[in-house]
């Protein structure tokens, strides 16, 4: 009998030895918010953008999205649109992590931060789940932001509503509204870049028409970019002129080049890669 208590105390001793050292193996939880590396990343590269394209009038923009488990495919993205020398700055149409981890945030951060131009990037429905949200504003800042390239404003925002549970206001109109009322002096266009556009099943289409009448009150809008669905796709969805253009998720090896024209107007190129 005490030889066979013997081996059980000696079975448990090695037990709680295993669960020692596995715990050693993980330094961290994966939906641990414990960021390593640059941080406020859209507020410092929007910094860099209005400090370089104070006096434009014309301007080409890259634009990737839905990067999520194709950080290959990212990788020589970011190579090709260095090689071209002719992007003035890249717009990530959000679903940078698969997950909502931490680490995801870090390595998609980490990749895009080898463009040779500055970026930005807005929260995808991805991006919200588990801690994602706070890994995205610990990484990137705030979901609903915007700046001024040359004549152009970008208003970036948020509209991932499914995954908000009608807990935040999303859109957020009081920020649209914000915004409305305190255009810069010089604007003369607007660029809206958000994840998912009216329509889809993550957007809050009760309030559709609603936020359109919204993005109607802004300057001249240029255009409407977004990704989520993975495929390239033009259109007018309210019949009123505001083009909404849709990003190819970065596994088909395309991204979008929008050129803006100082006489008026857009165009809207894919790119393989």
């Amino acid at each position: 009998m005490r030889n066979k208590y013997y081996i059980v105390s000696l079975y448990f001793c090695l037990f709680l030895l295993t669960l020692l050292v596995s715990c050693e193996m993980f330094e961290e939880h994966p939906y641990d918010v414990d960021i390593s590396g640059a941080r406020n990343v859209n507020f410092n590269n929007v910094a860099k953008i209005e400090a370089g394209m104070a006096a434009a009038t014309s301007m080409k923009i890259a634009m990737v999205s839905d990067t999520q488990r194709s950080l290959d495919d990212l990788k020589d993205a970011v190579r090709a649109i260095n090689a071209r020398g002719d992007i003035d700055f890249v717009m990530h149409g959000g679903d940078i992590s698969d997950f909502g981890l931490t680490n995801e945030f870090e390595w998609g951060r980490d990749m895009m931060d080898r463009l040779s131009v500055p970026y930005v990037a807005v929260i995808g429905n991805h991006d919200c789940l588990g801690t994602g949200r706070d890994a995205y504003k610990g990484i990137f800042g705030d979901v609903n932001f915007a700046f001024t390239a040359g004549n152009v404003r970008f208003v970036c925002l948020n509209t991932n509503a499914l995954e908000y549970d009608y807990s935040e206001p999303v859109p957020d109109f009081e920020f649209l509204e914000r915004e409305i009322a305190s255009i810069p002096s010089g604007v003369e266009k607007t660029v809206f870049l958000m994840h998912a556009c009216p329509g889809s099943e993550v957007f809050n289409n009760n309030v559709s028409k609603v936020f359109q009448m919204y993005v109607r009150m802004f300057p001249d809008v240029q255009f409407c970019a977004y990704g989520h669905s993975h495929h390239f796709e033009i259109s007018d969805p309210y019949g009123d002129g505001v083009m909404y253009c849709q990003c190819p998720n970065i596994a088909k090896r395309q991204y979008l080049v929008f050129t803006i024209k100082e006489e008026g107007g857009f165009d809207c190129e894919v790119v393989g890669f």
